[in-house]
């Protein structure tokens, strides 16, 4: 089974700079997709006629949205406050997290597609992520539990180590790598769950997954890797592959982030 997540940056945009070639040469039996800021009708309709596509878009019009598309039917679909609980039914916390399960050889898998606030250190902004960090901290412990086999994957818009970011010195005190965020994954792989890119990747600087838009950051690879699937112990150690699907050139590029894939072998 070949999973792939992606920040498509609006999926209108996304359509139109290449993101269909994308899917048609990626293989994939599921997408993940994160800031599709449009309609589910819109969604689906430029993912494709082939593909089964649950989405929670964002109650403020233009911003975040996140979508699974699956070759295969989707079933018992939960996404924001129902799966997070809490506060995060208030509309800035809106289009940020759905989950749904779908069936492979070995049994059923539940897939997670979730957009992280990306935050502004010392603004409210900053307490909207931490909030969503604590409801996707508790949700995390609720899916160990419930599915053997889960994988929670989208723009999580942290880098967690140094190797994560190439500018990381210059970056200490901006969201994104403050200690603060990214004690929450650690707190997230000492309760077991697996970062499958580094896993499969090992402890060397990136591959990064996103790149500004401004700049030379793209042709210079002063990325960041903010794009993960975490997976329960019984998915991880099914993971045989993973690749970071960097555009080949700038303006080659149809969204900001490029896809992270991973095939499991179930």
């Amino acid at each position: 089974m070949r999973i792939a997540s992606v920040n498509v940056n609006g999926v209108r945009a996304a359509a139109k700079k290449g993101m269909h070639d994308w899917i048609a040469a990626s293989a994939c039996d599921v997408i993940c997709l994160q800031e599709v800021r449009a309609p589910l009708e819109i969604t689906a309709g430029l993912i494709g006629e082939d593909w089964h596509v649950v989405e929670q878009a964002c109650e403020i019009k233009g911003r975040a949205g996140v979508a699974i598309a699956s070759r295969t039917p989707l079933t018992d679909v939960l996404a924001g406050v129902d799966a997070l609980g809490g506060t995060m039914d208030e509309p800035v916390h809106t289009g940020r997290w759905i989950e749904a399960t779908v069936d492979s050889p070995s049994g059923p898998v539940r897939i997670v597609s979730v957009y992280m606030h990306s935050g502004t250190a010392g603004t409210p902004k900053m307490d909207d992520k931490y909030a969503m960090l604590d409801a996707m901290t508790a949700r995390l412990a609720v899916l160990r539990e419930d599915f053997d086999r889960v994988v929670v994957m989208g723009d999580i818009n942290i880098a967690h180590t140094e190797n994560d970011i190439k500018n990381w010195k210059g970056n200490l005190k901006s969201a994104g790598f403050l200690p603060e965020e990214r004690a929450y994954q650690d707190r997230w792989v000492d309760a077991g769950w697996v970062d499958v890119h580094r896993s499969l990747e090992g402890a060397r600087p990136g591959p990064y997954t996103w790149w500004s838009m401004r700049g030379q950051a793209f042709d210079n690879d002063a990325g960041w890797r903010i794009d993960y699937q975490y997976a329960s112990p019984q998915l991880a150690a099914k993971a045989t592959a993973v690749r970071v699907d960097r555009q080949a050139s700038w303006d080659a590029r149809w969204t900001d982030h490029a896809p992270l894939v991973v095939d499991y072998a179930l």
